[in-house]
């Protein structure tokens, strides 16, 4: 995204986790389930894709395995994109 000119805050999730408030909002009405890692290895031996969490459980379980949360994430306003999506990206940021 700094290759498109666009200025970014940066937050390292392993050094400084989301606490489940952070992602409550961060999600807000979006769908929680967007936001969990499938790639993953706790995604995996729980089976979410089978047997998703409630949001709450996700949202702990965000909290306390970082690489669970797809990544990155980038917002601008009220517009968000998960994971690399470079057309997203370039959407964002014009």
């Amino acid at each position: 995204m700094l290759e498109l000119g666009a200025e970014l805050e940066t937050r390292d999730l392993d050094a400084q986790p989301l606490s489940e408030k952070e992602l409550h909002t961060l999600i807000g009405t979006r769908d929680y389930v967007a936001f969990l890692n499938s790639r993953n290895e706790l995604y995996r031996e729980r089976n979410m894709t089978k047997k998703t969490p409630s949001r709450e459980e996700a949202i702990r379980l965000m909290s306390r395995n970082p690489n669970l949360i797809k990544r990155p994430i980038a917002v601008r306003g009220q517009e968000m994109v998960l994971g690399f999506d470079v057309t997203a990206y370039m959407s964002l940021v014009k």
